[in-house]
């Protein structure tokens, strides 16, 4: 492969813009809402935060706004943006195929089935978002063995054996909704929908070490997702174990999914739209698409959130809002760049 020097630097300085983006937009969040705050105010804010100094023009509502609610929820849907978008990078890469997304093992399935089960049987777990966490990673391991033979894991049988998987926690869902008080029916029904209005310093203190590690992983490993998406065959001729690197891919990307889940609910399109347009911008080189993907996801989700907040009165939740926008964002990929999507 013949790397031009000039194409990279362009590449890098495009990932530069994209982080400066991502700094603007979540400045811009950070001041956006029913309750405004001011750049001003959020400095005076931060330093006495970091600093201990004082103002006298913050009030306590200004700090428990912007350092309680809007800080810590603006941190998280970067860091579940930067999640998602780098699973669905990932699992698009070890399948070869542009259609997979980061759910597609049963993950969000078994999450909402974990969801549920602590909210309906909350004496018996310590938490909904543990429950949710455990369960996830425990769907996508039943669907990995489901499809494993003496051979290896064949990606069909794989993805096939997901969808098996996810359509029995769905079912398993339905029944707890269906034995489940009113209350309880509409709060499985709304965690479902996805939202970042729990979101808390506790999150992220959890959250951003894994999701940190796991991006890392994946980008480092990128060059590796390269040769998997030539085949098994291409891959092995080339010097790497085709099936140990889809495991440790998969692995990553499941952590990466159910951390994610289990913090948020259900938000749908950006680990399968996010990887298309960075391709599209940057061509199938992972070592640019992995970071790209990233940075797009956690701006599309703050954005995203930033929209369910503020648009009217009372919150939308945000997994409709990524609906509502993600699909005709991808339908015009496809129908202007049919050819690149499927590769």
């Amino acid at each position: 492969m013949i790397f031009n020097s000039a194409a990279i630097k362009q590449k890098k300085l495009f990932i530069a813009l994209l982080l400066l983006m991502l700094i603007v937009c979540s400045v811009y969040a950070l001041t956006a809402g029913n309750y405004a705050i001011s750049l001003k105010k959020i400095g005076e804010i931060l330093l006495f935060k970091f600093f201990g100094r004082k103002s006298d023009t913050i009030t306590k509502m200004d700090e428990i706004v912007f350092w309680t609610i809007r800080f810590p929820r603006v941190l998280n849907a970067m860091f579940i943006g930067f999640a998602l978008s780098a699973a669905g990078t990932a699992y698009q890469g070890c399948f070869r195929n542009p259609l997979v997304e980061p759910f597609i093992l049963g993950a969000s399935s078994g999450a909402a089935f974990g969801a549920a089960v602590g909210i309906v049987f909350n004496t018996f777990f310590l938490s909904i978002s543990a429950s949710a966490f455990i369960f996830s990673l425990a769907a996508v391991a039943i669907s990995y063995l489901l499809a494993r033979n003496k051979n290896g894991v064949p990606v069909v049988a794989l993805i096939l054996s997901g969808v098996i998987v996810g359509s029995i926690f769905s079912a398993f869902v339905s029944l707890i909704k269906y034995v489940s008080e009113d209350t309880q029916l509409r709060e499985i029904t709304f965690w479902m929908m996805g939202g970042l209005y729990y979101s808390t310093w506790n999150d992220i203190r959890l959250n951003a070490p894994i999701i940190s590690a796991g991006f890392f992983l994946i980008w480092i490993l990128s060059w590796k997702l390269n040769l998997l998406s030539l085949g098994d065959r291409d891959a092995q001729s080339l010097g790497i174990h085709p099936e140990r690197y889809k495991f440790i891919f998969i692995v990553l990307a499941t952590l990466l999914t159910s951390v994610s889940v289990s913090g948020a609910g259900i938000i749908a399109w950006i680990g399968l739209m996010m990887p298309h347009a960075a391709r599209l911008l940057m061509g199938p080189d992972n070592r640019f698409v992995v970071p790209v993907s990233a940075i797009l996801g956690a701006l599309y989700l703050i954005l995203c959130d930033t929209a369910a907040r503020t648009i009217t009165t009372a919150e939308v939740p945000v997994g409709i809002i990524t609906s509502i926008a993600g699909a005709p964002f991808l339908l015009f990929l496809l129908r202007s760049n049919r050819k690149e999507l499927l590769k």
